[in-house]
Order: structure tokens, then sequence, then C-alpha cells
């Protein structure tokens, strides 16, 4: 793997222009398309995430987002295309496999598991676990070590992420706030290096906004390449470093956030061809 370059020098250079090779990329998409009944979803030629840096991906109601970060996390089957995480391709592999090379999605409906403790839902997002494998889980000597590594790292995250007092209650007694929070954190515990975000702010209430944007970008700083989901301009034009706009499922523009503001496609997509106002911010998957 090269060495991380620092996010705000990675992408000098690039030109804004849909499918345009990155310097260093981490994900690379081709062909990738979707249909449902007739309608194309997703239809994207070439799309390169670069490596190290946050990456918004926005667009109107309906523009296929979701379905892409679906297809890309082994979620949903693609109809065609092919697509690579780090140099090794991932079309058709389960979600599971995929997290385990290191490609970590997170949901807009939290996806905690509301009757086990905050803690034991952190300690399952931990992989190649020895203890859940039937022959070695027998033998409690086997991954009793291992156990009390991945509890140690569970309790760090939660710490990190404020949620440390609650390491014992129900996840279901979460707040929608402090649920976001356990999947984000859930999702580092396996120590991944792309960390795909889908609407990371939607339910969130205004206190925790912040908190939660806050380690969305000290997840970059950790050297971690970020994708995330947004409809909310204000925050993709604070903490993203490219931003991808999907129209119709395919991709009509990308660039550095203060490009994508002004692009009269961009714009068209969001408000029509009619209107000459600046991107308005309601769009959902």
């Amino acid at each position: 793997m090269s060495e991380p370059v620092a996010s705000a020098d990675a992408l000098a250079g690039t030109a804004p222009e849909p499918g345009v090779p990155k310097p260093d990329p981490i994900l690379v998409i081709d062909g990738v398309r979707r249909s449902f009944g007739g309608l194309l979803a997703v239809d994207v030629d070439h799309l390169e995430v670069q490596r190290g840096v946050i990456t918004a991906l926005i667009g109107p109601n309906g523009a296929g987002k979701t379905t892409l970060f679906n297809l890309l996390t082994g979620f949903d089957k693609a109809d065609g295309g092919r697509w690579s995480f780090d140099g090794r391709a991932i079309a058709g592999a389960p979600p599971h496999r995929i997290a385990q090379f290191g490609m970590v999605r997170t949901f807009q409906l939290t996806k905690a598991l509301a009757r086990l403790t905050v803690l034991e839902n952190m300690k399952l997002g931990a992989v190649h676990q020895r203890g859940e494998r039937f022959f070695p889980a027998v033998v409690r000597t086997l991954w009793r070590e291992q156990e009390r590594e991945i509890e140690a790292r569970a309790e760090r995250l939660l710490e990190q992420f404020n949620l440390a007092h609650m390491r014992d209650e129900y996840a279901g007694t979460l707040s929608g706030g402090q649920r976001k929070l356990l999947e984000l954190a859930r999702a580092l515990m396996v120590e991944p290096r792309l960390v795909m975000l889908d609407e990371p702010m939607a339910g969130v209430n205004p206190a925790l906004t912040q908190l939660v944007l806050e380690h969305v970008v000290a997840l970059r700083d950790a050297n971690m390449s970020v994708v995330f989901v947004e409809h909310d301009m204000d925050v993709v034009m604070t903490i993203s470093d490219w931003v991808v706009c999907l129209g119709e499922g395919s991709v009509i523009a990308e660039g550095p956030p203060d490009s994508i503001v002004a692009n009269s496609e961009v714009i068209d997509a969001y408000l029509g061809s009619e209107h000459g106002a600046p991107v308005a911010t309601e769009a959902g998957p």
C-alpha cells in the first residue's frame, strides 16, 4: 500500500470532471449498472475514489446514491460492471467478506442489535474471532486472550465516542444520535481502510451533530478513506475534500466542493434548468 498523502494536497491538480483518474485511488468502479423494473437506478461508467480523503456523494432524491452503496458493499447485486478495492476485485463478494477486506459501511437506519448491550454490539464488529469457529469455540484457552483484546479495543472506542457510560445498557435504549455513534464506532472494530457512511447526520439532534462531524473528520486524520452520502450541503462544504454528484444514476459532476456548488449540471439536477439558484439542501438517497 502506498503512503498516505495529506488530504489537502492529495487531489491538487485533479480536473473537476466526471470519471477523472485519481493519483491514488482506493476504490475503482467501472460500468456498474442496476435496474429495477426497467428503471435504470445506477449507471456509473467510471469513478475513482481517492485514498485518504473525505469524498461526499450527493444528488437529488432517486439519484441512486444508496443503491450504489448497496452494490459496492455486497448488499445488492449489480446487473453488470466491476469494481475493486485497494487493487482487489470485489464484485460479487458477500458483505462480510468485503468488511474483512477493510471496506465497511453504515446505514441510513441504524442496525444496532437492540437487545444486546452497547459493549456486546461493539464486540460483534470485530473480525477473525477464533471463538466464532465451531471447534476452537469449545476450547476457551484458544480464544480467551483474543477476547480480552477485542473487549479492550471496544472499550477504547466507546470512550472515544463518548459512549463509555452506556457500555452495559441495551442498544435499544440509545437515542438516534447515540445509535449513529455506536454504528460508526462498531465499524471501526473492523479496523477498516475505507468507511462508507450513508447519511451519518440523519436523525441526529443538533447537540450531537458536531460530535459526529468531528468523528468523521478524525477518520481521515487517522489515514482512513471516507465516502459519505449527505443531503445537507453545509455539511458537505464543511468536511468534504471531493464531491461526486449523481443524477439519474450517473455521475454528472465531481470536483472540489466549491466547484460543485457552482456547477450548472448540478444546479439543473437539483432544481431544473429554469433555475439559477444555488443547490438546494434537501436531497435524499
